[in-house]
């Protein structure tokens, strides 16, 4: 795909190094990559990005979070390594991390050390805590779900459970690109650059806010949301005659249009549900009122309704079903995407990040495929200056390592 015909790219012009692994640091270089950055993932020669190998569930982490990105595979622990690493430094707007603590600081790439090569660097650091006792601890993302309560909260009560996806680590990356951006607008102003930081824990509890405001308003602890006391009265999963559906009816005219588009006169004229609160106290006998109706209709039908009457709905989806998704497919909202486990370049439908742009409602495109480890590695050192030579001596001495040929169909 021509620059010209890739979408909107407000962030053309930055460049970007990122040193991640994994998802938080990934999602947050596919943030910024997608917005037009020109994102070079500096991954640890000779093996490269260890997401590449992930088995199982895991086998689409790099697929999903690398697009729009060149690879330099780079020798760290080695000096030429570091130098190389260094030089890019100076010509860079941004350095992603996600490592360890302590780990960008031995291989000679913390902050106070390419503050020195770049004064005007914004160095984004994702990690798992901010400032304070934890700082030092390692985490993931089910860690900190477990530590922040957001697994008490999403399992039943005695069964903590975590969220059915990464969802830590994508908010943990999209507040790290936030604080980025903010950076570079005061980078404009002042000319110096700073680090920023992210966190996977108060991420967490950031989540956590409501339910805390809830506890300190009420001085009742929020029970786990399977067992919660809701503050709709209509608001739940409903059998139909085929399938299932979640409908929401979260006002007193929703709930006049959806009596009158289920034909409930007997329920709209009845005095104990007049308004919202009332059919929450009432919920008991309610809901399995409106079970008994709903079941009887096949799940085209309830859903005509809803729709019908401008009534909150949605089908109980599975993953599968985002692919064939009409609204994504129109939309632009799936972006096909060749993922290395398939072999033979398959490409299956991603979703692009979830933005509009201008008059014209653009969304962002893919202009690069995910990258093969060290597959830019000539490009990127010949933009850093280094002659063919020299690439050709650094890459025989293993400082960087030769991108892997592309699999057979």
């Amino acid at each position: 795909m021509s620059e010209a015909a890739a979408g909107p790219q407000p962030l053309r012009g930055l460049r970007v190094l990122e040193f991640s692994h994994t998802i938080m640091g990934p999602c947050a270089g596919l943030l910024l990559a997608d917005l037009g950055a020109d994102v070079i993932k500096v991954e640890p020669a000779p093996q490269g990005d260890h997401t590449r190998r992930l088995p199982g569930f895991a086998s689409g982490f790099f697929a999903t979070f690398n697009r729009n990105k060149r690879s330099l595979a780079l020798d760290l622990k080695r000096p030429e390594g570091l130098a190389v690493a260094h030089r890019l430094v100076a010509a860079a707007d941004i350095v992603l991390e996600n490592y360890g603590p302590g780990t960008m600081e031995r291989l000679g790439c913390g902050w106070e050390q390419l503050r020195a090569v770049n004064p005007r660097l914004v160095y984004l650091a994702l990690k798992g805590f901010l400032a304070g006792p934890y700082e030092h601890r390692p985490a993931l993302d089910e860690v900190v779900q477990f530590q922040s309560g957001l697994a008490y909260m999403t399992g039943p009560p005695g069964r903590p459970l975590r969220a059915g996806a990464s969802i830590i680590d994508i908010l943990g990356a999209v507040f790290g690109v936030t604080a980025t951006l903010a950076a570079l607008r005061e980078r404009d102003r002042t000319g110096e650059g700073q680090r920023v930081c992210s966190s996977l824990f108060e991420s967490a509890v950031f989540l956590m806010g409501s339910h805390m405001a809830g506890l300190a308003a009420t001085g009742e602890a929020p029970p786990p949301m399977p067992a919660r006391r809701g503050a709709w009265g209509i608001y739940d999963t409903f059998r139909t005659a085929d399938g299932q559906l979640f409908i929401g009816v979260t006002s007193d005219q929703q709930w006049a249009r959806f009596t009158a588009a289920f034909d409930l006169p007997a329920l709209a004229a009845d005095a104990r549900l007049a308004t919202n609160a009332q059919r929450a106290r009432e919920r008991s006998w309610l809901l399995p009122a409106l079970q008994e109706v709903i079941e009887t209709l096949p799940q085209a039908e309830v859903s005509r309704r809803c729709e019908a009457a401008g009534i909150s709905w949605a089908p109980v989806g599975q993953p599968a079903d985002l692919f064939q998704d009409p609204h994504l497919l129109a939309g632009g909202g799936l972006l096909q995407t060749a993922i290395s486990a398939l072999g033979g370049g398959a490409e299956v439908g991603l979703p692009a990040l979830p933005l509009e742009f201008g008059a014209g409602r653009e969304r962002v495109a893919l202009r690069r495929q995910p990258p093969r480890m060290g597959e830019h590695n000539a490009e990127v050192l010949a933009e850093a200056g280094y002659a063919a030579a020299e690439i050709t001596a650094l890459s025989a001495a293993g400082v960087v390592a030769a991108p892997v040929p592309p699999a057979d169909p």
